[in-house]
């Protein structure tokens, strides 16, 4: 039986139980806690009356963002102005009701509306409360805007990454947000080993994730060469291989790799030849390698270059869209996309990308207008009269 099918047979959820109020805004926070509502926890949106900014963003279908409900899919949506005084008393009432806090406002603006750790501590000593910034919650960049394609800038991705394009240099214009999202990565990690620990202190604690530092471990290899003055040796330069129709990712990572990928090209004689049968000598030559590669691939199709070097399993791919790469077998197989409502009707989000025999990792399938829940969360916590919390 495939894990796919086990997990199809359970309606149990890891997190079932446990309860998050979500503070946070835009990417990284709201990718964090989505992971966490799939996961089961009651996840508790808190937004201002004109709603978090990304219910704005494209695609919109009747003013519904799709974008939004990919980001925040499973969650309550609570609407409450953080600045009045009854504002506040609602969050510390959900608060001591709460496992999980997590904000990613610049820092100090948590302490401003007296709401940062230190405050909500007393009210619940078990509180996991995981602030989420640019640079982290103190020092001498904390308190510095920062959004992911400035962190991309200032971590040096976007010079290593440069460094890897030949004839180029002026570093090439930022559209996907990867600091976003794997800082939102490790910020679910790190809730969950908080949750672990719990269960042995019965303690919560505070949770300092930095963007910069997160973005900082895309770079390993650059981290590590940058410490020494010694000129770092070539590495393999991975990219577009041409085709008669197209273009084809190649990877050569090994040295049985290197050896079939010989045979498909039909130059096995290269296996032997000096400037090639070591890695360290093929990293010094490794555009005359390639060279050869793309006399071999440019007689061929696409589709044909993907045949030949599947059957002798060299790993490759064509490059394909995003539409493409939805289309693939593999994702239906995996049933990596669900179907979610919302007042513009219904679109698809993704999955989380792992699956687990004796959980549900599925999402929600409706996502919450904003405001809705207000008046449930009101009567639990005793606020039902208050003006101030609609």
């Amino acid at each position: 039986m495939q894990l796919a099918d086990k997990h199809e047979s359970t309606t149990t959820k890891a997190f079932a139980g446990l309860r998050v109020l979500d503070f946070s805004t835009t990417i990284a926070g709201p990718h964090c806690t989505r992971m966490l509502a799939d996961m089961g926890a009651e996840v508790i949106k808190i937004e201002t009356d004109g709603g978090e900014t990304m219910r704005t963003r494209p695609p919109l279908r009747k003013g519904c963002s799709t974008v939004f409900g990919q980001l925040n899919v499973g969650k309550k949506s609570v609407v409450l102005d953080l600045k009045s005084e009854d504002g506040r008393e609602a969050i510390l009432r959900l608060a001591a009701t709460a496992d999980i806090l997590v904000e990613n406002f610049r820092p100090g603006v948590m302490h401003r509306l007296r709401l940062d750790y230190d405050r909500m501590r007393p009210v619940n000593p078990r509180l996991i409360y995981c602030s989420i910034s640019g640079y982290g919650q103190s020092g001498p960049s904390a308190e510095l805007p920062a959004y992911a394609p400035v962190i991309h800038a200032a971590s040096g991705y976007d010079m290593a990454h440069l460094a890897y394009q030949p004839g180029r240099n002026r570093p090439d214009y930022c559209g996907i947000y990867h600091a976003d999202v794997v800082t939102g990565t490790y910020g679910f990690g790190a809730i969950a080993s908080a949750l672990y620990q719990r269960t042995v202190t019965g303690l919560g604690q505070h949770i300092d994730v930095s963007m910069l530092e997160s973005m900082l471990t895309l770079t390993l290899i650059e981290l590590q060469s940058s410490q020494f003055a010694v000129k770092p040796p070539p590495r393999p330069m991975f990219g577009p291989t041409e085709t008669a129709n197209g273009y084809v990712m190649i990877t050569v990572a090994s040295e049985k790799t290197f050896q079939c990928l010989m045979g498909v090209i039909g130059r096995p004689d290269w296996i032997s030849d000096p400037r090639f049968s070591a890695y360290a000598a093929r990293r010094e030559n490794w555009a005359d390698l390639m060279d050869g590669v793309e006399a071999w691939s440019r007689q061929l199709s696409t589709e044909a270059c993907l045949v030949a070097l599947g059957a002798a399993g060299v790993p490759a791919s064509a490059y394909r869209t995003v539409s493409e790469a939805l289309a693939d077998p593999q994702l239906a197989h995996r049933q990596a996309l669900s179907s979610v409502e919302d007042g513009g009707g219904s679109f698809q989000v993704l999955n989380l990308p792992f699956r687990m025999s004796g959980a549900d990792t599925t999402p929600a399938r409706a996502m919450a207008a904003l405001g809705e829940h207000t008046g449930a969360l009101r009567d639990e916590i005793g606020l039902a009269d208050d003006a101030s919390i609609p």
